[in-house]
């Protein structure tokens, strides 16, 4: 009988009117056309079919079978007409654990979870024991929001007690839960007791590790997967694509690559593109767009994968060619990719790009999009169009943190404290509250700014709004009040923080050395080595030896030495640069050529090559600069633009002109390298100690970059010990024009005049010289004790 009548609904499918049931009261007729409605398409049948089915069930007196409502609830929740569920329930005489459930996944389902989570404890109220489904809908809802993580712990509970916690289904929603709250050690000790491990909670596990960055664990637990006969499936694949791209290792994700081609799911679409994305993170530009040329079904998110791939390169015109030919494949642009357009132009600084971008999205109907719309600010402001920026912020129809933040921020890049504290003000006074983001955004406007009073009110908002433990947070903090010299206010922040990780203090510690807190790194170091269970990484060695090298520490040198040959850094490039400059630095170049020598057989890196070339240079030593020199050239490495400037600067002491003179034409003619600032600068002083004056005015005339005073201090010099007066006066004005309070340029003038017998004039440049109240700076001298 039930079949015949499906049969009917099949066959009539488009309307009730023309499959009139039997006037019988048979509830699985009913109930069997509300499930195949509710499984079909939205568009397969029309809007009313619910309405009728519901009326008709009425009519037949079937409103209090419990079987025939809950296919209703199930039809109307799966519709997205929850406030039509809702009803039907209330007025649901006889609930059973199906009803309960249907409504708990519903309100999930369609972003009610506070009333989800209200019904599922009315439900436990009522006596009901929850099952797997209704526990993984409510554990959906702890996913994502941090302030639910604790209900998610109790739900852990209630499913031990229930005896669920070993079932796939609820396993698989624990091990998201924990996975999106950061409690790896929690998400295994779920995975370990489940029972059964299916694919999907296999699958679970893999994310977990992604999602926190764990991208070994993640290659261990395929490697097991594989192991213990799980059939890999496309979510396999794309976690652990991601998780070699995590860790960098390309041959176990080429590895993959040929299980894919191997396994048949080449013809996959997702698992394309995460092997696109994983060459791009690699570095092989020309492998990921050759993966990507070999995608079957192109679709946005392959074209958005390929555009950020292009944009990390900042190829602003490939990616630009790239758009063209996703619109001339009849791909439209979504979000994503007016995103990664708009701040790719804003990277590069083409606002003719950038502008072009944003009237493409708003004939796409995005530019009031969060997300194309915080880009199209980031653009604006990096393009130096900071009015325009802030005019289209004024007309968005709807502003939400995101977008106040990108706006913060773009003043705070054009070091705007003002503007950016007002916007800060302005965004309290909407009522909107300021996130983890909004603090780091204003706090970065501070960084050259030494107003205590906007340091402190961001400070008290920090406290007020409970962000003082968060570590992202507290780290801006510190950052600016390093830069304003505040201390003693930078230690309370770091007392309040607690517990902090090792990325922010190297921040941290970072900032301290960048501001010229030498004396102070050491004590703040110490303090990391008491709190922090971690041991220092080879970044936050190298920076303590910078602070060493600037305050010329050489005990503590000694003492950062022992313990970065105890932490097995030893052989780092950038840990060893470090300690030999701060040698050099210290005087030693004894210990400084024994740190280079340590390392320099095991690692050929120009970096650590430049700082032995510039330690020599810089203590006199000239040929043994120019000698390793020739040994980097045997060597074939590279050389960059402070390799040039360390052995012009050895040429310069040796009175080498032609040598200097080759070795700067050889920059871009030998080996590709286009000089700085620094090389010019080096040229320069080359010649000017020579006493070949006009040739080195002419380098400064011709060079492509504007003068600056340290150039014309140079050529001062040169003067100065060739008694060339007329030049001296001039490189002296040129200063004065550019910093008026150099007090080198002042009594260089004075000299230059003296000693030429002009005492009228020299007398006018010191009484100048007071007048603009600028004082010789004394020179002093420090010892370690």
């Amino acid at each position: 009988m039930v079949a015949g009548r499906l049969a009917i609904w099949r066959r009539h499918g488009s309307t009730l009117a023309s499959c009139t049931p039997v006037a019988s009261r048979d509830p699985f007729a009913i109930a069997h056309a509300l499930s195949a409605a509710a499984s079909s398409p939205a568009t397969a049948s029309p809007p009313s079919t619910g309405s009728q089915l519901h009326s008709r069930s009425v009519k037949l007196g079937m409103a209090c079978d419990t079987f025939t409502m809950n296919h209703l609830l199930i039809f109307y929740s799966r519709r997205g007409h929850l406030a039509s569920a809702l009803d039907v329930f209330k007025e649901m005489p006889h609930r059973n654990l199906v009803s309960w459930t249907a409504m708990v996944s519903g309100s999930m389902r369609n972003g009610a979870p506070e009333l989800g989570l209200e019904l599922f404890a009315s439900m436990i109220r009522n006596g009901f024991c929850p099952n797997e489904f209704a526990l993984a809908s409510v554990l959906g809802a702890c996913h994502s929001t941090v302030a639910y993580a604790k209900l998610g712990i109790s739900l852990h509970g209630v499913a031990v007690r229930v005896g669920l916690d070993a079932n796939p289904f609820v396993g698989s929603s624990l091990l998201l839960m924990y996975a999106n709250h950061g409690h790896i050690a929690a998400a295994e000790h779920v995975f370990a007791d489940v029972a059964g491990k299916d694919s999907a909670c296999w699958n679970a596990m893999l994310d977990c590790y992604v999602s926190n960055g764990c991208g070994y664990d993640a290659m261990r637990t395929a490697v097991l997967m594989h192991q213990r006969g799980i059939v890999a499936d496309v979510f396999t694949y794309i976690s652990t694509v991601k998780a070699s791209s995590i860790e960098g290792e390309l041959n176990f994700g080429r590895q993959l690559h040929g299980l894919v081609i191997h396994n048949m799911f080449k013809s996959d679409t997702s698992v394309m593109n995460a092997l696109v994305d994983m060459y791009f993170k690699a570095g092989l530009k020309e492998t990921a767009i050759a993966v990507f040329g070999n995608i079957q079904r192109k679709d946005t998110v392959s074209w958005n994968t390929l555009l950020s791939g292009l944009a990390n390169d900042e190829d602003d015109k490939e990616a630009a060619g790239c758009l063209v030919d996703m619109s001339r494949c009849g791909c439209k642009p979504n979000q994503v990719t007016f995103s990664v357009m708009l701040r790719l132009s804003g990277a590069t600084e083409n606002a003719s790009l950038g502008l072009q971008i944003f009237g493409l999205a708003y004939c796409h109907g995005y530019s009031e999009n969060v997300l194309v719309a915080s880009a199209a600010i980031n653009m604006m402001s990096r393009c130096g169009l900071l009015n325009y920026a802030f005019g289209f912020f004024c007309n968005l129809s709807v502003r939400n943190v995101a977008t106040w933040n990108e706006m913060i921020a773009a003043y705070g890049l054009q070091s705007c404290s003002e503007d950016a504290m007002r916007l800060f003000r302005s965004l309290v006074c909407f009522g909107a509250s300021p996130d983890e983001f909004t603090y780091p955004a204003v706090l970065s406007a501070f960084q050259q700014d030494h107003d205590t009073k906007n340091h402190e009110q961001i400070h008290a908002s920090i406290l007020k709004h409970g962000f003082a433990s968060c570590q992202f947070v507290s780290t801006s903090l510190i950052k600016a009040k390093a830069a304003s010299g505040s201390v003693q206010s930078s230690l309370k922040v770091i007392e309040d923080a607690g517990e902090m990780d090792l990325v922010s203090w190297g921040v941290i510690i970072s900032a301290f050395v960048k501001h010229s807190l030498n004396d102070h790194v050491i004590s703040l170091f110490n303090m990391f080595r008491c709190d922090c269970a971690e041991k220092p990484d080879e970044f936050i060695l190298a920076t303590i030896l910078n602070a060493c090298a600037n305050s010329a520490l050489i005990k503590q040198c000694r003492c950062i030495q022992s313990l970065v040959v105890r932490t097995g850094h030893s052989r780092h490039f950038c840990v060893a640069s470090a300690l030999v400059d701060a040698y050099a630095k210290c005087g030693d170049i004894a210990a400084a050529e024994g740190a280079f020598t340590d390392v320099s057989p095991v690692t050929d890196d120009a970096i650590l090559y430049n700082t032995m070339l510039t330690a020599y240079a810089n203590h006199g030593l000239i040929h043994e600069a120019v000698n390793l020199y020739q040994e980097m050239m045997q060597l074939q490495l590279a050389p960059t633009p402070a390799t040039f400037v360390a052995v012009i600067s050895a040429c310069s002491h040796l009175g080498l002109v032609e040598q200097g003179k080759l070795l700067f034409s050889s920059m871009l003619s030998a080996h590709g390298v286009h000089p700085t600032k620094a090389n010019y600068a080096c040229l320069v002083d080359l010649l000017a100690r020579k006493g070949l004056l006009k040739d080195a005015k002419c380098v400064i005339e011709a060079m492509p970059f504007q003068p600056w005073p340290a150039v014309w201090r140079s050529l001062m010099n040169g003067c100065r010990i060739h008694g060339h007066k007329e030049l001296s006066v001039l490189a002296a004005n040129q200063i004065l024009s550019m910093a008026p309070g150099s007090d080198g340029a002042y009594v260089s003038l004075s000299n230059a005049y003296a000693e030429d017998g002009d005492w009228q004039s020299a007398q006018d440049s010191r009484r100048m010289m007071a007048e603009n109240q600028v004082h010789k700076v004394q020179g002093y001298s420090s010892v370690e004790i």
